[in-house]
């Protein structure tokens, strides 16, 4: 593994052992020629997945580049990272069981979406109004008003009978 210091090829593996939901196994390594520290994450990688971008330009699929767009929705937001990492995990192995070796990035977007509906509003909005390319306000307005006619209203407090009363 090469060093993101210095650039070296030696790098040792200095502890291992498998992240929380055992779906990654992270490594600990350090560089014997700058001493730099870092953690690499080894996953398992069904196949090879190419991205269809909407220009029609082919790149390979990159889990980091899928987390930290996920990461920019969700930042200062009160969401577990572990959550995050599952809906990471789920998106992945969704579009490698797919089938096919190439995926539009509409496809992934779909499912970003859908996955950040379940965790927060907010990074939901956040990242559909990159996705869908947002111009006005009105598209947000239209995006809110779809979220909350999906959702059951909430429950107002203070708005509960009070208990009645024997005479």
């Amino acid at each position: 593994m090469r060093c993101p210091y210095c650039g070296s090829l030696d790098t040792q593996v200095k502890d291992s052992r498998p992240t929380d939901d055992s779906s990654a196994i992270r490594r600990r390594r350090i560089c014997p020629d700058c001493g730099g520290r870092f953690t690499t994450f080894e996953r398992v990688q069904l196949r090879e997945l190419m991205v269809v971008k909407r220009s029609g330009r082919r790149v390979p699929f990159d889990r980091d580049k899928l987390q930290r767009s996920v990461e920019v929705a969700l930042r200062k937001r009160p969401v577990e990272p572990e959550r995050v990492e599952r809906m990471l995990n789920g998106i992945v192995r969704q579009l490698e069981s797919l089938g096919d070796n190439e995926i539009t990035s509409e496809q992934i977007g779909e499912l970003v979406m859908e996955g950040l509906k379940g965790l927060d509003d907010v990074a939901y909005v956040r990242f559909a109004s990159v996705y869908k390319n947002f111009r006005e306000a009105k598209d947000f307005e239209d995006l809110i008003g779809e979220l909350t006619s999906e959702e059951p209203a909430p429950r107002r407090r203070g708005t509960r009978k009070p208990a009645r009363t024997e005479p």
